[in-house]
């Protein structure tokens, strides 16, 4: 079938040169053929632009190709845009309005927002509001299947757009930014964001728009920021690309990922923003979603309790397997470090980490032999649900929260790393963006699942796997399927994003002598 390929150009901060940039896109399309539009972000118009602009408002000079500009950022500018809703400025260039929705004929769909932030009420006539903001998503939103836009235009860039990103150079996009546009951005979905006014170039890595194992798979969006039109520095100011409306797209195309694909930079407002329907329960959710399709013979979800199995006959406890060699955690062998030990229950004990990233590291263990988590019994796990609600209560009582891991590589007796970090060093969010950020760096993919599902949803019993917990319940998940850092869990932990102490990143750097280790866990005990 046929579909309209749009070949789309889009410029930076114009700031009046219209001689350069038209000049521009004149050689661009002698080069390389014909384009449909320029779409211009930034100041369109600059403290010089008077001469220039009067030979193309009054026709003696015409843009050569059709050219949509977005409004004012300062009040020096506002005379050049008459109205407010959007009107043509000259032959061939339009201005697009205040904010709303451009539809071409090819049915590509461009979001606009014209302005900066407001920071006053009421806000400056080049300045948008959070009503702004929220009358656009709701124009948008409200629409019947709606799946996100192909185009979003703004000037300012949107807050934490380079959160799990390459790197933005110069441009800090944690104080930078509008965070009206990043939360636009994170709704309206659009597979391109242009924006402009730091006068630099960046491309950022194209991020996901779906939770990954918590929604269908959606499309990706690239977020590209240009220079100022004719910069002294050769940043570039002009973008080619070419698009096909999202419309006239076969889903599966539309939602392919690429393979450098990172994390949405917008995560913490997608969690804040109200879910317009309640979320589907572990029961209910596709199991396809998942790593393996739980409807097949090949695996089967491990019921959480008696009570799902289908028999109201009390289960004789099933006695772990037993090692095939000395094991140094299970708590009959030889080889156990008793000294270590803090507290023992029915199922599981409590013992402090040898080699520790603090003193008070401890390491959650079942008494018999289990290889992992999705190996225990529902007696121990519940056994471990209760250590963990413990240790979460102790550890606030200290002002700390802890980050539980478990790697289930290279490993044959399961291991619950705790680890407490001070509550006033960082956020559970930090500790997330510095797992998925270093994760990222070594190309690990490191996935956020639901936090009230089991952790049998996503991993058969036998599969490698990487697991991280924190004491709010949220939870990232890595299927092993080649090599894995053995020390990455601790090695997130002890970098400079967190308790910055790289030098502890290996336990054998840190192995204390036995009488100081026998008095750290008569010190823990005692307390705990």
């Amino acid at each position: 079938s046929y579909r309209a390929v749009s070949r789309r150009l889009a410029c930076g901060d114009v700031e009046g040169r219209l001689e350069a940039i038209f000049g521009r896109v004149r050689a661009v399309q002698a080069k390389s053929g014909r384009f449909d539009m320029l779409l211009c972000v930034g100041n369109f118009f600059g403290a010089t632009s008077e001469a220039e602009w009067a030979e193309y408002r009054t026709g003696a000079k015409k843009a050569p190709i059709p050219t949509y500009v977005l409004g004012a950022n300062s009040p020096d500018t506002l005379s050049y845009f008459p109205d407010v809703s959007g009107c043509e400025l000259a032959e061939n260039i339009t201005y697009l309005g205040r904010r709303g929705v451009y539809s071409g004929c090819s049915g590509l769909q461009i979001a606009y927002l014209s302005g900066t932030e407001a920071q006053q009420q009421p806000e400056p006539a080049h300045c948008f509001s959070t009503k702004d903001v929220a009358e656009l998503k709701t124009s948008l939103l409200s629409a019947p299947n709606f799946r996100g836009v192909d185009i979003l235009l703004t000037s300012p860039w949107p807050r934490d757009v380079g959160t799990f990103a390459n790197s933005t150079g110069e441009i800090d996009t944690k104080k930078c930014g509008s965070r009206l546009v990043a939360d636009l951005a994170a709704s309206v979905k659009p597979r391109y964001h242009f924006a402009a006014l730091e006068k630099t170039y960046y491309e950022r890595l194209p991020y996901r728009n779906h939770m990954v194992l918590q929604e269908t798979p959606q499309h990706v969006t690239r977020f590209i920021a240009l220079a100022d039109v004719g910069n002294t520095s050769k940043k570039k100011y002009l973008y080619a690309f070419s698009i096909v409306p999202m419309s006239s797209m076969e889903p599966a195309e539309l939602v392919k990922q690429p393979q450098d694909v990172t994390e949405n930079p917008y995560r913490k407002l997608r969690k804040e923003a109200p879910k317009s329907k309640a979320p589907l329960s572990a029961e209910e959710e596709p199991a396809c979603q998942f790593f393996f399709d739980l409807n097949k013979n090949q695996g089967k979800k491990r019921p959480s309790d008696g009570k799902e199995r289908g028999d109201s006959q009390p289960k004789q406890a099933k006695k772990p397997p037993q090692p095939t060699g000395p094991c140094w955690f299970c708590l009959a062998s030889p080889e156990v470090e008793k000294h270590l030990v803090v507290s023992i229950g029915t199922h599981c004990y409590l013992a402090l980490a040898k080699g520790g990233l603090s003193p008070d590291h401890v390491l959650i263990l079942p008494i018999g032999h289990y290889q992992s988590v999705v190996d225990l019994s529902s007696e121990v796990l519940e056994e471990v649900t209760k250590y963990k609600a413990a240790l979460k209560e102790f550890f606030r009582s200290k002002g700390k929260r802890y980050v539980l891991f478990e790697r289930n590589y290279r490993s044959q007796h399961l291991q619950l790393q705790v680890i407490p970090v001070p509550l006033d060093l960082c956020t559970s969010e930090d500790i997330k963006e510095a797992f998925i950020t270093q994760a990222q760096e070594q190309q690990i993919e490191l996935l956020e699942i639901p936090e009230h599902s089991d952790l049998a949803q996503v991993a058969q019993p036998g599969m490698p796997y990487f697991y991280v917990e924190l004491d709010t319940g949220e939870k990232l998940f890595h299927r092993i399927r080649g090599r894995f850092p053995l020390q990455f869990g601790r090695g997130v932990l002890a970098s400079e994003a967190l308790l910055a102490q790289p030098q502890r990143a290996d336990w054998r750097q840190c192995a204390a002598q036995r009488p100081e280790e026998a008095a750290q866990a008569r010190a823990f005990r005692q307390d705990f």
